[in-house]
């Protein structure tokens, strides 16, 4: 069944799609930095690395079945001051509902992040969501947590899921099966062998051994980091893992983190770091 994919970042939305059997013939990524990744793990993929504001419907392949993609989050999150619809950023779902309305497919999928769901936020998102059923779908939306699904991590997502009108679906998220049991951090990266240190802040070590990216961010710790526990047990799920790897949380063998006062934490002994870049993948389920 063919897809296209627009917010595709490095594809992980993508490739668990390509896992159940869809077939992603078109995607659109703005950030260069991410493209060589996408390109080397979506090889069948044509990427189109334009502005999505750029892009013409016309342009984008019409023999399709559905489209994928979340809109950039950082708008919406507390982390990034919850301007929501203000914020440039927000407003590229008006770009997501054009190509939706234009290109007509049985179905569409987006994500974003629970600051969607805030007070703040509120009107902005029926809006948001009165305008996917004026494009013609049955939307129904709902808050999901990854670590519920068999994913080692603790991850809210708003997940938007319509079927065009036509077909008369409702998706129903009352069906979808829950894991018995949670993944753990020792379920997940309990094998790999210990990792380097970083050269510096903004440079790797190329050469790790079998493990590729096996090493961790080092530098200092933000106040804003510092503010809470970052530290889970091995048989816990981890903490979201962020975009950037000097917000990864720390790793499960470390010296526990200890609250000093309101909004302040310290490292309780000197053996911490943070997780790896490879530690960081296996948390979220890429091989």
């Amino acid at each position: 069944m063919n897809i296209i994919s627009l917010f595709s970042g490095a594809g992980g939305l993508d490739l668990g799609f390509e896992n159940q059997g869809f077939n992603i013939i078109w995607a659109n990524e703005y950030d260069k930095s991410i493209w060589d990744t996408y390109r080397y793990n979506h090889k069948d993929t044509f990427l189109d690395t334009r502005s999505i504001c750029d892009i013409n419907s016309d342009e984008i392949p019409s023999q399709i079945r559905g489209i994928i993609g979340g809109p950039p989050c950082q708008s919406w999150s507390v982390a990034g001051c919850m301007r929501g619809i203000d914020d440039p950023r927000g407003k590229l779902f008006y770009d997501y509902l054009r190509i939706l309305q234009d290109k007509q497919p049985y179905f569409f999928v987006a994500e974003n992040v629970p600051g969607i769901l805030s007070r703040r936020n509120h009107d902005a998102f029926k809006k948001i969501i009165r305008e996917f059923e004026n494009c013609g779908y049955n939307v129904c939306f709902s808050l999901l947590n990854t670590s519920d699904y068999g994913v080692p991590q603790d991850r809210k997502r708003v997940i938007i899921i319509g079927y065009r009108k036509d077909l008369g679906i409702v998706f129903d998220f009352n069906n979808l099966r829950k894991s018995r049991n949670t993944c753990s951090l020792y379920d997940a990266i309990y094998d790999l062998p210990e990792p380097l240190a970083a050269l510096s802040k903004n440079k790797s070590n190329y050469d790790t051994g079998e493990f590729l990216n096996n090493e961790y961010f080092i530098g200092d710790f933000s106040s804003i980091f510092m503010s809470r526990n970052r530290i889970r047990n091995w048989d816990q799920p981890s903490f979201t893992i962020q975009a950037s790897g000097r917000q990864a949380p720390i790793f499960p063998g470390s010296d526990p983190m200890i609250k000093i006062e309101k909004d302040k934490w310290e490292f309780s002994g000197d053996n911490y770091r943070r997780l790896s870049v490879r530690e960081c993948a296996r948390i979220q389920t890429f091989s």
